[in-house]
């Protein structure tokens, strides 16, 4: 009863607005206040031991990456390539802001600045060339689920560590459920776009245009192809990987493309760092909060329950889709994938799972929460971007749900979806 009533004012204090880092720090120190039932020294020792590794080093450089590319104005020439490689397309704007959040994915690793970055770019435009605003920012929150899917994913380091799974296994097994989530949004705006006589692209589908502007965009289109391929082939870990990223990023910008001076590297780094904190902050705050559930017998009782319906291996992915949702509904991603996680992934694996496969549905699928109403912050961040009222941005975004919590079934019942690429590149044995 306890541990509901713990989990119920979290709940509550997020939905007010309470950030979430402190939050999860404020609920262990006024219980052992309360029941004095540990030194309060354990606070900081949990939070120490919380963010006490290696791997998430990464974060940093992932985040300085993105930022870095922005100020480099990267992300304009990637939407060029996407709308070229478009073409006449019907709704061409929509398919573009899908396929950007895709290239986007492989540089930077985070929802937020996926939505954040594509939809400041994006939204504004479709909104010049007839598309409603909530259409809009509902199809830039949803595509911006990429960004932590398709590798580098920050969140994928953080449960990695978290579940002590390898972080290369991780980033190989997201890559194809990532271009599918891509390819199934695409489908969608192609059916949404012919029933409302959406935008087509005038410039025609040109073979020369496309090797064109992919020369252009070469060295942007270099940084993943390092990142990724030094991770999954074994070359470097995920936290050199980073590091050589950003230099690449601040090279191709100071030197190559020349749009970065010294004003926009410094606040580059200033915001590279300041979003860095805000993550180590929630990993930190969730050490006394996860102590606290798991003494109060929480995650035992949360893991039997879920272990009671694998009796039925469908039944068991319906009551797992349907728990990540609800969850996702009232709390905010990453304090998901950091403190319920790696339970999930533990249960998952109990239940005859490989662990690589339940780490990618719980990323997948708390990823997919970080843009569903009434707390997801991909969904606030677009409807503020277009500057249109959340209901009719929730509204929009319904197809798009439904198809992708479909999805997540799937990928549940169909582990070579996520196990193919970490057995072929020898993650998986």
């Amino acid at each position: 009863m306890e541990s509901i009533i713990l989990l119920v004012v979290l709940v509550l204090l997020i939905m007010l607005g309470a950030p979430v880092g402190f939050t999860l720090i404020l609920i262990p120190v006024v219980y052992i206040l309360i029941t004095d039932v540990a030194p309060m020294i354990l606070i900081p020792s949990q939070m120490f031991s919380a963010i006490d590794a290696v791997p998430l080093t990464a974060i940093p450089f992932f985040m300085l990456t993105g930022e870095l590319m922005t100020s480099a104005t990267i992300t304009d020439r990637l939407v060029e390539l996407s709308q070229r490689l478009i073409g006449r397309m019907r709704g061409s704007m929509a398919q573009a802001n899908v396929l950007v959040s895709m290239f986007f994915a492989g540089m930077n690793g985070s929802v937020v600045a996926d939505t954040a970055t594509v939809g400041s770019l994006l939204v504004p435009a479709m909104k010049r060339a007839g598309y409603p605003g909530a259409f809009a920012a509902a199809i830039t929150a949803v595509s911006s689920t990429i960004g932590g899917i398709i590798p580098p994913s920050i969140m994928m380091i953080v449960l990695a560590n978290a579940g002590g799974i390898s972080v290369g296994a991780l980033f190989a097994g997201g890559i194809i459920p990532g271009i599918m989530i891509g390819a199934l949004l695409m489908v969608i705006n192609h059916i949404i776009a012919k029933r409302n006589n959406f935008e087509r692209n005038e410039e025609p589908f040109s073979l020369k245009a496309i090797a064109i502007v992919s020369y252009k965009s070469s060295f942007a289109l270099l940084i993943p192809a390092v990142l990724v391929g030094s991770v999954v082939f074994g070359i470097a870990g995920v936290v050199e990987a980073g590091a050589l990223t950003a230099s690449i990023a601040l090279f191709v910008g100071l030197f190559v493309y020349r749009t970065i001076n010294w004003d926009n590297c410094k606040s580059a780094f200033e915001r590279a760092f300041r979003n860095s904190a805000m993550v180590f902050i929630i990993i930190a705050a969730s050490g006394p909060f996860s102590w606290l559930l798991t003494s109060l017998g929480a995650i035992n009782e949360l893991e039997q329950w879920l272990l009671s319906y694998t009796y039925n291996p469908l039944l068991f992915a319906l009551v797992l889709v349907l728990f990540i949702f609800l969850l996702g509904m009232v709390m905010d991603s990453a304090a998901n994938i950091i403190v319920v996680g790696p339970v999930l992934v533990d249960v998952m694996v109990k239940a005859g799972y490989a662990d690589v496969q339940a780490a990618l549905v719980v990323v997948v699928g708390f990823l997919i929460g970080s843009v569903t109403p009434p707390v997801g912050v991909a969904f606030f961040t677009a409807g503020a971007i277009a500057k249109v009222r959340l209901e009719k941005v929730a509204l929009a975004m319904l197809p798009y749900l439904v198809a992708l919590f479909m999805l997540l079934f799937l990928l549940i019942i169909a582990p070579q979806i996520t196990m193919f690429l970490p057995q072929a590149f020898g993650f998986v044995k």
